[in-house]
């Protein structure tokens, strides 16, 4: 890189050599590699390094020997020029080459930075700076990246290298005249690299304290440390930063600090620079900042200045002050009144995210007309604006986005004709569009790129002139209530290259003329509207899209033609678009670019495209809900989500299914799948979500399947077999197991209690048989128990208490893994999309997730369950569907069962319950369907509340109780004793009716037998037919045994 620069500056360097060469004191022979003497020039060899290249050694020719006395005046803003130039030869980024400008001694001549930031001196640094730096870098505890490898001295010697003994060639380091440290350029890079500080950062930053032996460097201008973990022991800004008087720019931001300022900073008058955003420090008091005159940039954002009642007249001290960044800090008002405004020369004001909350008219920031940057974004400002907008003739950009109310509409900013961007979503504005567009700038020379407006409450029909805005780049109009039909004239944004209309009521047409010089048109967004798109199918477009989401706009019902060309699509939503045609031939290679393809909820028909494995860059895939058929093929290696559930899709998985992909979510869910779970999937070693409900599958999982991640796992009305999966323990991640339906068989395993993030346990309709584990209450965020129609036996499990998430103040807040994929929402949809069962008022229900975790739910019905139900299941307030019916349950219904005031349904037929029905149960006024039928209850039905009502709906719901009387049966209760004793007789005819069975049984046997013996005993005919006919038997047998077995004698004899 380096020599690429010096080729392209070469003669610059050349002449800024020449012309800078100095005069001989003396006219001697000079030693080799000096000066050498001529009458009236001086020739001297140069040397130029060039980022950790080779050294080049340059001796300048003679037509380029300039006596000093022939220089003119021109000569010197040439030598400056040329000296610029040389900079940015050598300097690796522009970054580096305003650093250096800025780091630049007043009145001092600089000589070219080398790569990293460094300048090579003819002196080199003292040893004093050099020895400074080295104690600083004793104060780092981490450098994991290596950033002061460089820094090192062993002291003077031949195995010194000449770039370690100078520090003004260590890396961070910059060197002015006389080879003095002037900067320290050490900002963690890789923090620019991610939004995501945190993240990014752990582990590539600095680690430390800044020592205070920066004080040796009395020449420093510039200190960057910002975004390192430089807090040191105390974790305050250190004061000594205060002596460094000739200190022009001081980054501290992204420090985490704590304590206060030192007032010290103050005695820092020649600052132009002060960094302190995110360093998480506390303001009390700022009056130190009103000394540093020479200020222009001032950034505390990302701190707190709730404390700070004059922070505003602190600020209006500072009149050099250009830039002003207070975003995130806590700020309750800017309505503060001057007698005098002195911050005549701010030009940008940052006040985003603080809570104004009053009157945005009020604000002293008005006074600033020189202004060129405004953000007020998340203020809470609210009202109209003062009369002064159109004197902000400077004004570049506006943000109100996330304000209260702002009157936009009634705002005049037709004046402001330099401004480009204006942010105004998320602003509660009201109103016609057609008023509001007319109320933006209309110059002749109208410069507007940017307008948000998403997310308001604007209503109208789109206008159909819109000449002023044609210079713009972006339009963001979604999230309101705009209707009637897309105005042609749209088609004139030649500039347009984001265009965002989804989220309203749009209808009508949309035909090739909408896209008319659409020329630069990227991002295109028309979703959530009920616009039809019919263009021409020969219709070829200008414009070459990235972005195209269109559902579920109508598109069919052929499969658009015209996105052939759209070779560089990387989001393409075509759901709910009415296509009933097969996917084009085109499909695969046409989208080769794409990353995210959805055209589900359509009636696409035909099978997947056979080349899908071309589609390297695709990651998400959505076809669900269609009419595809055939095999699946082989997949995009990228591929992380797939759903293509809903289908007719057949035959078995292909062997090599999970080859070499990195599929995350896989939905396959509603088709025809058959055959056995194929060992590749054993490779498929991210994944989180797998759902293969409602296929054909069979046999077992393959014992290579250890899916670490795996947080969901799908696979009802199959016809798996097995016992409970091995491969599920030590699933840590695992939140939701549906097993339903299937031929698993076995008893449910002990460690099935160490899954400790189950939400969702469904095993129902197989053959599990044993007891219930006692360690399946150790699930403390279970919220959905179905154990129903197997063959487990025993008593209900103690401790049912720490089902923490079956309760009202369990304070459960269960978060589903697939809310980190909640960002394909922006271009698709969450990932979170299939249906879930619940049995529950005597019917299945479907519900999607999340809704599902909702539904609090315990079935344990049909099957072999005995004991009693312990008074600690009442204490699960929070379960809305209760299901203990078919059971061989006993003893009485918890008297406390009136706190479980969530309950919508409660079965608790078929069992052996008795003694009478808690009078509280009718105090339960959610529960809407209520079954007590053939049990042994007795006494007198409560009356009142939801019972009446539930009678009436299911008049089953106390049968096979004898014992139960009063409203609503036609039984009635004379007193409590004689009900008692109804009952007590009603248990003994139950308990008596086995034996009548037994004794009935065994009479008619006999009786039977006697009958049939008399009557051939006493009748001839009879008698004479039946020895006949055991005769003949008797003959026919006997025939039968000899010949078989001499058949089988002469077999044997022959062999």
């Amino acid at each position: 890189m380096g020599q690429r620069k010096l080729s392209l500056y070469g003669p610059s360097l050349l002449l800024f050599a020449a012309y800078t060469w100095p005069r001989p004191r003396a006219s001697r022979r000079p030693r080799h590699g000096t000066a050498h003497t001529h009458p009236s020039t001086t020739v001297k060899t140069t040397t130029i390094r060039i980022r950790y290249t080779r050294t080049l050694r340059y001796r300048p020719p003679r037509f380029l020997l300039v006596h000093q006395s022939t220089m003119r005046p021109t000569t010197t803003a040439a030598l400056l020029i040329l000296s610029v130039l040389a900079v940015a030869a050598l300097a690796t980024t522009n970054h580096e080459v305003e650093a250096a400008v800025a780091a630049l001694p007043r009145g001092a001549t600089r000589r070219p930075a080398p790569a990293h930031g460094n300048v090579a001196t003819a002196a080199g640094c003292s040893p004093r700076e050099r020895d400074a730096l080295l104690t600083f870098k004793a104060g780092i505890t981490e450098d994991i990246m290596g950033l002061l490898d460089s820094w090192k001295y062993d002291g003077a010697g031949p195995g010194q290298a000449e770039e370690e003994a100078d520090c003004c060639r260590w890396r961070g380091v910059r060197c002015g005249a006389g080879g003095h440290v002037v900067g320290l350029h050490l900002r963690n890079v890789y923090a620019d690299q991610s939004n995501d500080y945190d993240f990014i950062t752990s582990g590539y930053d600095l680690a430390g304290e800044i020592s205070p032996s920066l004080l040796n460097l009395t020449y420093l201008e510039h200190i960057d440390l910002s975004k390192n973990q430089l807090q040191g022991q105390t974790g305050r800004v250190p004061e000594f930063l205060g002596s460094l008087q000739n200190l022009r720019y001081l980054n501290l931001s992204g420090i985490p600090f704590s304590g206060e300022v030192p007032p010290q900073l103050g005695n820092l008058t020649n600052l132009h620079y002060l960094g302190l955003s995110d360093t998480g420090i506390n303001f009390t008091d700022i009056q130190w900042l009103a000394r540093l005159h020479s200020l222009t940039h001032l950034d505390m954002s990302h701190t707190s200045l709730s404390m700070v009642h004059d922070w505003a007249d602190v600020m209006n001290n500072i009149p050099s002050l250009k830039v002003l960044h207070l975003a995130y800090c806590n700020l309750v008002y800017a309505d503060q009144s001057f007698s005098h405004f002195n911050l005549t020369n701010l030009e940008e004001l940052d006040l985003s995210v603080n809570y104004f909350n009053h009157p945005i008219a009020s604000c002293w920031f008005w006074n600033a007309q020189g202004l060129k940057y405004l953000n007020l974004g998340s203020t809470k400002l609210y009202g109209q604006f003062p009369n002064v907008p159109g004197q902000f003739g400077s004004l570049r950009f506006l943000d109100l986005s996330s304000t209260c109310n702002i009157d936009i509409v009634t705002t005049n900013l037709t004046n402001l004709c330099n401004l480009r961007i204006i942010h105004l979503e998320r602003s509660q504005i009201h109103g016609d569009i057609a008023k509001l567009l007319q109320r933006l700038p209309r110059c002749s020379y109208n410069r507007l790129n940017e307008l948000y407006l998403s997310d308001n409450n604007i209503s109208g029909i789109l206008p159909n002139r819109l000449d002023h805005l044609t210079s713009l780049v972006i339009l963001d109009i979604s999230h309101n209530k705009l209707s009637g039909p897309l105005p042609p004239q749209i088609g004139m944004f030649s500039n347009l290259t984001y265009l965002d209309l989804s989220s309203n009521n749009l209808n009508g047409v949309i035909i090739d003329e909408h896209f008319t010089s659409m020329r630069s048109l990227k991002t295109l967004d028309l979703s959530g509207n009920s616009l039809k798109i019919l263009v021409d199918s020969e219709w070829l477009p200008l414009f070459s899209l990235e972005v195209a989401l269109f559902s579920p706009c109508h598109m069919g019902p052929r499969f658009p033609g015209w996105l052939k060309q759209q070779v560089n699509i990387t989001y393409l939503n075509m759901s709910f678009a009415g296509i009933t045609d097969r996917l084009p031939n085109w499909f695969s290679t046409t989208f080769l670019n794409a990353q995210l393809l959805d055209v589900s909820n359509n009636e696409i028909n035909g099978s997947l495209p056979a080349n899908m494995e071309v589609m390297t860059t695709l990651s998400r895939l959505y076809m669900g809900s269609n009419k595809l058929t055939g095999q699946i093929p082989l997949l995009p290696k990228a591929l992380e989500i797939m759903d293509i559930s809903r289908n007719s899709l057949s035959g078995p998985l292909p062997s090599n299914f999970g080859d070499d992909l990195v599929l995350s979510y896989l939905h396959l869910f509603s088709n025809r799948i058959t055959g056995h779970i194929p060992n590749s999937m054993c490779d498929l070693h991210h994944l989180v979500y797998l759902d293969l409900a409602d296929n054909l599958l069979e046999g077992e999982f393959p014992r290579c399947f250890q899916p670490v991640f795996l947080s969901k796992l799908f696979v009802s009305n199959n016809i798996l077999s097995g016992k409970f999966p091995p491969f599920l323990r030590s699933r840590h991640n695992l939140e939701m197991l549906d097993l339903a339906s299937n031929d698993f068989y076995g008893g449910l395993p002990i460690w099935i209690g160490e899954l400790s993030n189950l939400a969702i346990v469904r095993l129902s309709n197989n053959n599990f048989s044993g007891n219930i584990p006692t360690s399946i209450t150790n699930l403390t965020r279970l919220v959905q128990l179905d154990l129903s129609n197997n063959s487990i036996s025993g008593v209900l499990p103690l401790h049912l208490s720490n089902l923490i998430c079956m309760k009202k103040s369990g304070h459960c807040d269960i978060v589903m893994v697939f809310d980190r994929y909640s960002i394909s929402g922006r271009y698709g949809r969450n990932v979170g999309i299939a249906n879930m069962s619940v049995d529950t008022k005597g019917q299945k229900l479907y519900y999607k997730l999340p809704i599902v975790l909702d539904i609090v739910t315990i079935d344990l019905s049909l099957n072999y369950l005995t004991g009693e139900i312990p008074e600690e299941l009442t204490l699960l307030d929070g379960i809305k569907n209760l299901n203990l019916s078919w059971n061989q349950l006993s003893g009485r219904i918890p008297g406390n069962i009136s706190v479980m005031q969530s309950l919508e349904s409660l079965d608790l037929s078929k069992n052996n319950l008795s003694g009478e029905i808690p009078s509280n149960l009718s105090n339960i006024t959610s529960l809407s369907r209520l079954d007590l039928s053939y049990n042994h209850l007795t006494g007198r039905i409560p009356s009142g509340g939801q019972l009446d009502t539930l009678y009436a709906e299911n008049p089953s719901m106390y049968n096979g109780n004898t014992g139960l009387c009063g409203y609503p049966l036609r039984r009635n209760c004379s007193d409590n004793s004689s009900a008692s004793k109804h009952g007590v007789e009603q248990r003994r005819e139950r308990d008596s009716e086995p034996m009548f069975l037994y004794s009935g049984l065994g009479s008619g046997f006999v009786a039977g037998l006697w009958v049939v013996f008399c009557t051939i005993l006493f009748k001839k005919t009879w008698r004479i037919a039946y020895f006949r006919l055991f005769d003949k038997v008797y003959d026919k047998v006997y025939v039968f045994v000899v010949v078989t077995w001499a058949t089988l004698s002469q077999k044997s004899g022959t062999r």
